[in-house]
Order: C-alpha cells, then sequence, then structure tokens
C-alpha cells in the first residue's frame, strides 16, 4: 500500500519530464508490487478463514457487523486492485501512458480501499459504535455510515497508511542507495533516493503528528487502561512523566531502571503538564491487558523507530536540499541499513494494537475467551499454527529471493546500460 502511490508518483514523472528513466523506475517497482501482492494474498486469505476455524464464536456473534467492511473489501476494492494491477504489468503498450497511468492510479486507489475497510472492521473491535444487539448476544449494524466513520478508524486509517508509505519510502530509497554505493543504474538510483526521502519525510511527519498524537489522545478517552499499560503507568499522578527506557514489573507495580522526562505524558494525553493521567490501580485488575510488557515493549519500539525514521528522513533531505546526498556515502549506508526497520516498526504498532485491547475481542462487550471455536482443540489449533509458520518460512525465503533477483535485475533490463557488466547507465 505504501509503495503503489510511490509509483503513481513516478509514471506521473514519466509524463511530465518525458524522461524514460521514470518510466523505467515505475516498471521496476510494479514489479516489486506484483511480488508483494501475490505473497500477500497467499498469506492474507487464510487469516481470514480463521475468523471460521479457531474463532466461530466470534465470528457467529460479530459477523453481522465486521463481515459488512470485509466483504466489501474482498468484492469491490481487491477486485480493483487485481483486475487493473494486471493491465498495469501487461498493458502498457496497448494503453498508451495515459490509460497506463490511470491503471496505475487504480491500482493505487483499490489498494488504500482496501486498507480502509479493514481498517474499518478492526476499528470495531477497538472501539465499537454504530451496533444494536440481538436477542441471541449478536451484534447488527444500525448505521452503516456511522460503521464507516467511526472515528477511530478515521485515525487509525491516517496512521496505518503514513506508516505503509513510510516503509514503501525506506525501500525505494534503500534501493537507490544501494544503487549508488555499487555504483550501477546510478541515475534510477537517484530518482529512487529522490523520491523516497520526499515521500518519507512526510510521511514521518505525519506519523507522528497529527495522526500519531490524535490516535493517542482519543485512545486515552476511549482506552485509559491500555494507555497506562503502553506507558507503565501503574499510579494515577497528575503532571504524569513519559518513559523513554525502562522495563515494567508488574510484580511490584514499577519501572525498573527508568528514563523518564517528566509532565511529558500529561502534557501529550490531555495539552496540559497538570493533568492527571489515570494509572493501572484505578481498574479492576481482569481490565487490564494481559500481557504488560509485551504491549510496553512493543509501543516502545514502534515510538522509538518512528523517532528514528524523522531524524533519518530530515538529515537526508537536508543532504538532498543541499545537493550533497548522493555523494554521502555515510548517509546512503544508513538509508540503505534503516530498510527493516519500518516493517519492525508497523509489526509493533499492530502488535501495540491488537495486545492493548485485550482482553477483549470487542472492546468492552466481547472477551477473547468468549470468542473462539469450542470444538477446536488446542493441540489442533498448535498444529495449524506450526504448519502456518513453516509455510511462511518457505514463503518468506522465496519472497527474499525473487526480491533479491530483481534488484540485481536492475530497473534498466532494456536500456543501454549492461547488466551483466554492471556498468551504470549514466555516471552524471
Amino acid at each position: 500500500m505504501g509503495l503503489a502511490p510511490l509509483i503513481v508518483v513516478l509514471k506521473t514523472l514519466a509524463i511530465r519530464t518525458g524522461n524514460e528513466a521514470y518510466n523505467e523506475s515505475a516498471r521496476f517497482w510494479t514489479k516489486i508490487f506484483g511480488i508483494n501482492f501475490a505473497l500477500g494474498v497467499v498469506t492474507g486469505i487464510p487469516m481470514e478463514f480463521q475468523f471460521g476455524t479457531n474463532w466461530a464464536q466470534f465470528s457467529r456473534l460479530t459477523g453481522g457487523v465486521i463481515g459488512q467492511p470485509l466483504a466489501m473489501e474482498g468484492t469491490f476494492s481487491f477486485f480493483l486492485e487485481s483486475a487493473f494491477l494486471g493491465l498495469f504489468l501487461h498493458g502498457e503498450k496497448r494503453l498508451g501512458k495515459w490509460g497506463h497511468w490511470w491503471a496505475g492510479f487504480l491500482v493505487f486507489l483499490g489498494s488504500w480501499i482496501s486498507g480502509f475497510f479493514i481498517i474499518v472492521a478492526d476499528a470495531w473491535m477497538q472501539h465499537p459504535v454504530a451496533y444494536t444487539r440481538l436477542s441471541n448476544g449478536g451484534f447488527s449494524v444500525s448505521s452503516f455510515w456511522g460503521l464507516l466513520t467511526n472515528p477511530w478508524a478515521l485515525i487509525q486509517y491516517a496512521h496505518n497508511m503514513s506508516g505503509a508509505v513510510v516503509t514503501g519510502a525506506f525501500v525505494m530509497a534503500g534501493v537507490g542507495a544501494f544503487y549508488l554505493l555499487e555504483p550501477r543504474f546510478v541515475e534510477h538510483g537517484r530518482i529512487f533516493l529522490r523520491v523516497g526521502v520526499i515521500a518519507g519525510i512526510a510521511a514521518s511527519l505525519w506519523q507522528v503528528f497529527p495522526s500519531g498524537d490524535l490516535h493517542g489522545k482519543y485512545m486515552v478517552r476511549h482506552q485509559p487502561v491500555t494507555t497506562a499499560a503502553m506507558e507503565g503507568l501503574f499510579k494515577s499522578q497528575t503532571g504524569a512523566p513519559i518513559v523513554i527506557l525502562g522495563q515494567p514489573d508488574e510484580e511490584h507495580q514499577r519501572i525498573d531502571n527508568p528514563i523518564i522526562v517528566n509532565k511529558v505524558l500529561s502534557f501529550l494525553a490531555y495539552g496540559t503538564t497538570t493533568a492527571e493521567v489515570h494509572g493501572l490501580n484505578e481498574f479492576p485488575k481482569d481490565q487490564w491487558p494481559t500481557n504488560i510488557p509485551l504491549l510496553y515493549f512493543s509501543y516502545h519500539v514502534m515510538v522509538g523507530l518512528g523517532t528514528i525514521f524523522v531524524a533519518v528522513m530530515a538529515l537526508a533531505a537536508f543532504l538532498l536540499w543541499r545537493r550533497k546526498l548522493y555523494v554521502s556515502p555515510w548517509m546512503l549506508w544508513i538509508i540503505m541499513l534503516c530498510v527493516p526497520l519500518p516493517y519492525i516498526a508497523n509489526t509493533a504498532g499492530w502488535l501495540t494494537a491488537e495486545v492493548g485491547r485485550q482482553p477483549w475481542l470487542v472492546y468492552g462487550l466481547l472477551r477473547t475467551n468468549q470468542g473462539y471455536s469450542t470444538n477446536v482443540i488446542a493441540g489442533n489449533g498448535m498444529f495449524t499454527l506450526l504448519g502456518y509458520m513453516g509455510l511462511y518460512l518457505v514463503l518468506g525465503i522465496l519472497f527474499l529471493f525473487l526480491i533479491q533477483r530483481e534488484i540485481g535485475h536492475g530497473p534498466a533490463l532494456a536500456a543501454a546500460g549492461d547488466v551483466r557488466s554492471r556498468a551504470p547507465i549514466t555516471t552524471t
């Protein structure tokens, strides 16, 4: 999802400038997008089947709500994205430059609409709205528009999609840095760096403010116990500090070896340094997140890496503005080595969201222990989990092999550069 808008940017620049290197760059990243799309389908669809296999009670009770956005995701956005991806991959000569641009734009639109519907389903589990309770204990939608405009969904979507763009931008800039350090495909490497850094600094800043800030403030109001656990705040405090580093000790209800900044948490949560932030001590223990250390560390990894992204992209953008980025190997190495970090940050962010919701499947309405399939024994669940882990490991290795092969081939197989001799297309 983060790569799709960057491909549209490359196609737009190709049309505006007439520079074939932008077209070659768009084709190259479309191949990378296609590999991601294929692996996403074969790994994502089994997860939806698990609603029926492992979470039958949850599906029976909430299917009237979450089934609607998930069905719309599959029926509309997924088919839109997949249909035009084929045209974008193989129809450039037949469609012409503007028809090909529209195919790319619709791939981008389909992927982002798909993300929205998935976020709507997850956001309802985090902050249920626009529902009625049925006589059998299930849920149904009382207002479909209310479901789609759930404030939690809108904020979460903005935060999630900026995270996707951060990932796409770092990958694109990292590949560009790799080509410049080799050196090979220098012209394309500069394009990748320029587009990646500009998109990366914008998305990284948006990730922090306003999307991250709004998400945090909304969570304080609607999931205060989750906020307290994320921050390791065991006791309510007026002018609460923020913990930069430390280890939560749940047994003694404290943070070991803390590095704190006084009054910052109160300011971030309520806009004033004198506000009281509720601690875990104000909530019954059966409402505490079930794995506080995992939640705490996931949240801090996400925030810490997000801060690093802003710093790295701001420095890269400054060097780009000064026209020194392409000739600064130390900065190119930093960008290239940062490529795995957005994947870690996004995973940590989703762990924060889903572990933080526990012990609820639907926050405040349906507990996790009320939603699993009662006729599936733990051994069967473990067997399928291990099976999927093994299968996904194989697919992950295949994914890395295919990506490495495409990067090795480069973005200009049909251009003048000699791939086998690794001669750059241009040195200017």
